[in-house]
């Protein structure tokens, strides 16, 4: 084994698990190949572990009856780790190190034992092919390999990624899904050609990936799938065009913010958000006051993502007429946690007995406003005190205008 060896270690011994027909006859063929009394075996399949004859050293007997409950959990008694056989690989392969006459015998039972992680990616990029449960366990074994950082894993990602035609669709979102892990400037081609096929069911994961590794090349794609039927890939593009930050989208997010679907029009005012400037602060602030809804939570977050050089304003609405625009300014408020805002929620917090057209009070608007802006705050300070003083003094007074909604 080379790098990593007790990750690949577990990662092996859980899909050479996954790949017994008959479980538990192979745990019981394992602790045969230890060369104890049959009798042992059977009291340790039972779940019996007190009576084991002597082992050359403690820890070669203590991974004996580790192994051994683990077989006799195999029977789902529930009794022992959780894990079950996961772990009968690795332990096994280590008491043959210990007791090297039985490396033999517990090679043979154990199947196929790793002489390095190549042979076993290799095997896992083959099943890509075999029917779809193998397939789902071979890609999740990939991203754990690329994980680990192994370069032929990410290599047989990097196909998969490049032909969405060619795999489920499962199996293809699965791995646009941990794109970070393996993806670059050769994905590019696929990703476009799976992204213009609106009709394909995996290409709202297209434009997240799309976005994840920066390739603007999709951007009027991904700007059209707002348009898309299905209300789950016009959020997907709202998200990635939020990604890019890109300023050419926001007319396009502005008419998600009427989207039929809420989920949809909350993913839309969260990327104006992200995009930031004028522009985007102007939709986002005429579609709040306009509306004057109190469900709209949604604008008041994306408003608070501008930081401080809304505050003002915010906090100047507080004293509008409509208790729903306050209620919303206190929203907004909270999330902006700048110390300006506190006073301000405090009073109206103690204050404010106005109802909303949902029926709450602004109050306990307030309330909420100032637990999230302490929330906030409190997290920072933490964040802070873990850094050196002077990149403390740094994070403060360069404070992000948005905040990070993003594995």
């Amino acid at each position: 084994m080379t790098d990593h060896r007790d990750a690949v270690l577990r990662l092996w011994g859980r899909q050479l698990y996954e790949r017994q027909d008959e479980p538990l006859a192979w745990a019981e063929a394992v602790l045969k190949a230890t060369g104890r009394q049959p009798t042992a075996v059977t009291a340790a399949m039972s779940g019996r572990l007190d009576a084991f004859p002597d082992s050359p050293s403690d820890r070669a007997r203590l991974l004996f009856r580790t192994v051994a409950k683990l077989a006799a959990n195999l029977r789902g008694d529930g009794r022992y780790d959780a894990d079950v056989g996961t772990r009968i690989g690795p332990l096994a392969l280590r008491l043959g190190e210990l007791e090297p006459p039985l490396a033999g015998p517990l090679g043979d039972a154990l199947g196929h034992p790793p002489d390095g992680p190549t042979s076993l990616v290799t095997v896992h990029a083959a099943e890509l092919t075999s029917n779809r449960t193998i397939r789902l366990r071979a890609i999740d074994a990939l991203l754990e390999w690329a994980e680990l950082g192994h370069p032929q894993a990410q290599a047989a990602l990097s196909e998969v990624a490049s032909d969405h035609r060619a795999h489920d669709v499962t199996v293809w979102s699965k791995a646009l899904n941990r794109i970070a892990l393996f993806g670059d400037a050769s994905v590019e081609p696929g990703l476009l050609r799976a992204l213009a096929d609106t009709g394909h069911r995996g290409v709202r994961w297209s434009a997240l990936a799309c976005a994840e590794l920066g390739f603007r090349r999709a951007v009027p794609l991904i700007t059209a799938l707002l348009e898309h039927p299905d209300p789950m890939v016009r959020e997907g593009a709202c998200e990635a065009l939020g990604l890019f930050e890109e300023p050419a989208a926001v007319p396009a997010l502005t008419a998600r913010l009427n989207d039929e679907t809420d989920w949809v029009r909350s993913r839309a005012a969260q990327a104006l958000g992200q995009i930031g400037g004028d522009r985007a602060l102007a939709v986002l602030w005429k579609a709040m006051i306009e509306r004057r809804n109190p469900k709209a939570n949604h604008l008041a977050s994306a408003i608070a993502a501008f930081g401080p050089p809304v505050v003002d304003d915010l906090i100047t609405l507080t004293t509008d007429p409509d208790p729903d625009l306050r209620a919303l300014a206190c929203r907004a408020l909270g999330s902006t946690a700048d110390e300006r805002a506190l006073p301000t929620l405090e009073r109206l917090a103690a204050h404010d007995l106005a109802r909303t057209t949902l029926g709450g009070l602004v109050a306990t608007a307030a309330k909420h406003g100032l637990r999230t802006a302490h929330r906030i705050r409190m997290r920072t300070a933490s964040t802070c005190a873990r850094r050196s003083p002077r990149a403390a003094g740094i994070a403060v007074a360069s404070r992000s205008r948005r905040t990070s909604l993003r594995w």
